[in-house]
């Protein structure tokens, strides 16, 4: 039987590393954008559509028929409150909207590491379900889909998985991915566990390979059954000198500096 996978924000970062390494026999991967999504020819196993994830009406039409939604789509980054509100949130929640009503039985959201940026530092692992403190607006969005995600889990019977991605990039670009990147073989790994996974409810998991120096607990996502292989250590070498102090201080690093201000006064 063919299985239909939607990822949102095919055009993006994540989703260009993750579109080759989730096609195989036997799938049909959807992808949605509002960008063209490159290098993705149509053809019997890809199919293309230009929709934003705020559009209730074109995100039913385009979810129609999935087995699974990976919701990639939204600002990656800090922006004005306006946007994040309208893309990161209003999207999240049209995504879940669109599934329930679509009849699409799983959604995997992509959530961040800066869902609980402000926690300091600790000297062990963070754990699973670390309590929210985000360090940004754009952290605020990701709180905001994971309380969305539970909902939609707890009223309608969705299965949600939100993923607290720390960093995935082809190779780490910053000394504190040596603890936080998910390489993009592990994501798609990880991604696959979560389409395969029985019936796993509402989960909130940690998106980082088993790297030496990692910060973050693997407990919850190998429950689901992912099995990282990758490792930012051996990177290490080619990373001297690209640090910030509040990596040492703060989960989120840089991002809690106070000059990271999208909004600041007139």
């Amino acid at each position: 039987m063919t299985q239909r996978i939607v990822i949102t924000g095919a055009a993006g970062g994540v989703g260009t590393l993750l579109r080759p390494r989730l096609a195989r026999k036997g799938r049909i991967l959807r992808l949605l954008d509002v960008a063209p999504v490159p290098d993705a020819a149509e053809g019997e196993d890809v199919e293309c559509v230009r929709v934003s994830v705020t559009d209730l009406p074109g995100m039913r039409e385009a979810l129609t028929g999935a087995d699974a939604v990976i919701h990639l789509g939204g600002l990656s980054v800090e922006g004005p409150w306006d946007r994040i509100l309208d893309i990161n949130i209003n999207g999240t929640r049209t995504v879940l909207e669109a599934a329930r009503r679509a009849g699409v039985p799983r959604v995997i959201i992509a959530s961040s590491s800066h869902a609980v940026g402000f926690h300091p530092r600790g000297e062990g692992e963070a754990p699973d379900y670390l309590f929210p403190r985000p360090d940004t607006y754009y952290g605020v969005s990701k709180v905001a889909a994971e309380a969305l995600g539970s909902l939609y889990h707890d009223r309608y019977g969705l299965d949600v998985v939100c993923v607290r991605i720390g960093g995935c990039f082809e190779t780490p670009i910053a000394t504190r991915q040596l603890a936080t990147w998910l390489s993009p073989d592990d994501c798609a790994r990880l991604m696959e566990a979560l389409i395969a996974a029985p019936s796993p409810g509402f989960r909130v998991v940690w998106g980082v390979s088993d790297n030496t120096r990692r910060w973050f607990s693997l407990d919850e996502a190998r429950a689901l059954g992912y099995e990282p292989r990758d490792d930012a250590e051996r990177f290490a070498g080619e990373l001297e000198g690209r640090h910030d102090p509040l990596d040492e201080i703060y989960l989120g690093g840089a991002f809690c500096s106070p000059e990271l201000d999208a909004d600041p006064d007139d």
